[in-house]
């Protein structure tokens, strides 16, 4: 069992598979070019895969693979697969904006994925290629039904934004709830390599919902960070909070980048790499590095309006 220095059990492995996006999200990356990471740099799907048992063995029972863009990099079912055969109980998931999922879905499926969340922030055409910097919603939506027609169970997060996509969440979640995808809604959360500065919080969300749909809300599930609430019908919604004082306190989670740095909090700058104990094949001293970064985890994040993370999301998935 792993756990950290504020007695919190940690279960929850996030991958970063690579820190290159074929979008450029205005509430995530920066407008000009930069320089990507070269592949030789980051750490091989055996590699990965090394860790991932030796964390499965320690107690990991949850992971997801992000970026980035994780589609980018080539061949992820393979890595996917590694997982599932290993540990077939995992609940093992895929965070993507769903872009190049009509080309990928099946052969996900096949490796033994079962679920994805996919980032849908409009419904218009004009208002998502304005969010993403490309025209990308045709082919966003047929990802999305790729994935459903294979039996993927999807989940959709929105990240709402002023003036941008705000008198869209009803529609939104009118769509989600139509086609039985759960949808989350999350708050902006500031970091230095946004180009759009302010995003709609809990309240605001709730108060447009509100105009036309009665909800109650419900209990959390676990360690989700999602606040959840029904419709009358039924249908539940979830909105993450980061910004609540209480929203760390059950944080479950570790995070690991392309590279080999894990990462213990997505607002905290320290990192420790476990890369040259993995391509040594010393497991153990890999174990050590991460129970040394879950000691030092973070109480709770420091997002605020006086907050900014320079750490990229790009890097972490978020």
């Amino acid at each position: 069992m792993l756990i950290d220095g504020h007695n919190r059990k940690v279960n929850y492995l996030r991958i970063s598979v690579t820190e290159r996006c074929n979008f450029r999200c205005q509430y995530c990356m920066p407008e000009k070019p930069f320089s990507w990471v070269p592949h030789e740099n980051l750490l091989s799907y055996e590699d990965l895969f090394l860790f991932v048992k030796a964390s499965i063995d320690e107690g990991i029972t949850k992971i997801r693979l992000t970026g980035g863009e994780p589609l980018l990099r080539k061949n992820l079912h393979t890595f996917v697969k590694m997982i599932h055969d290993y540990a077939p109980s995992i609940d093992l998931a895929i965070t993507t904006n769903a872009f190049l999922l009509p080309h990928y879905a099946q052969d996900l499926k096949d490796a033994g994925l079962t679920r994805l969340n996919i980032s849908l922030d409009s419904l218009k055409k004009e208002t998502a290629h304005y969010i993403a910097k490309k025209d990308v919603l045709d082919e966003v939506l047929a990802g999305i039904e790729a994935a459903d027609k294979v039996g993927l169970k999807i989940k959709i997060n929105c990240v709402p934004l002023k003036d941008v996509n705000d008198s869209e969440m009803i529609d939104l979640l009118e769509f989600c709830r139509d086609k039985n995808y759960e949808i989350r809604f999350i708050e902006f959360m500031e970091n230095s390599h946004a180009t759009v500065k302010q995003g709609l919080d809990s309240k605001e969300i709730q108060a447009i919902i509100a105009q036309k749909y009665k909800f109650t809300k419900t209990q959390k599930e676990g360690n989700s960070p999602s606040q959840s609430y029904m419709l009358e019908d039924g249908y539940k919604f979830g909105i993450i909070e980061p910004h609540l004082d209480d929203f760390c306190s059950d944080c479950n989670r570790i995070r690991l980048t392309a590279e080999g740095y894990l990462i213990p909090c997505l607002y905290f700058e320290d990192a420790l790499s476990i890369a040259d104990a993995i391509k040594k094949k010393d497991i153990n001293e890999a174990v050590n590095i991460l129970k040394n970064v879950l000691k030092n985890k973070p109480e709770k994040n420091k997002w605020g309006e006086e907050n900014t993370s320079t750490r990229a999301f790009y890097e972490t998935g978020g």
